[in-house]
């Protein structure tokens, strides 16, 4: 894990696998004792979780979503740190009501400096950009404040792998085939 704070961080790995065997053996991972109670699987993606006594208003999840690549029997894991998705909701649905005050407030101001009245409606215009400012400036805080569990979201991730990595193809098909994963795709 890098220091570099900004917003959503990302990385990416490279798998040894083409993308379906790559998401059995994943999937197949994920099942273990150690990681299933962290870890979900829908479709391509993987979702890490930090356990509920955890969890802090600010804490992260870590999305993995499985693309295909150029190379015959690759594929790349693209991974990426974020708030909990009702976090992230809630800071999208600010954001664009920030920035659909800012451009109202830009257009009325000018109607109203255009036929000659005073722009009173600019006001609003310092307060978005505060907000959205704010908005930033939270995201990074919060960031910071949860480090250790981007850190153990990490770590989780690499068990994940290290475990791919052991299961041979011929465990994976006939794990499954004996205990299908409940959310297919």
């Amino acid at each position: 894990m890098t220091n570099q704070i900004q917003m959503q961080p990302t990385f990416r790995v490279q798998l040894p696998w083409e993308r379906e065997e790559a998401k059995q053996r994943l999937r197949r991972a994920i099942q273990s004792d150690e990681l299933s109670p962290h870890a979900e699987a829908a479709g391509w993606v993987i979702d890490f979780q930090i356990e509920s006594a955890d969890k802090r208003f600010w804490s992260p999840h870590l999305s993995v979503q499985l693309n295909c690549m150029d190379e015959p029997q690759s594929s790349e894991a693209f991974c990426r740190f974020s708030p909990r998705p009702e976090i992230w909701t809630m800071v999208m649905a600010i954001y664009l009501v920030a920035a659909c005050c800012f451009f109202g407030a830009l257009i009325f101001g000018f109607v109203q400096w255009s036929m000659g009245n005073p722009p009173w409606s600019l006001v609003v215009v310092p307060i978005s950009i505060a907000v959205i400012t704010g908005l930033h400036l939270a995201s990074l805080v919060g960031q910071g404040w949860s480090r250790d569990q981007m850190d153990l979201l990490r770590a989780r991730w690499d068990r994940t792998l290290e475990l791919a990595r052991d299961l041979t193809v011929v465990e994976c098909q006939r794990r499954e085939s004996a205990n299908p994963v409940s959310r297919s795709g």
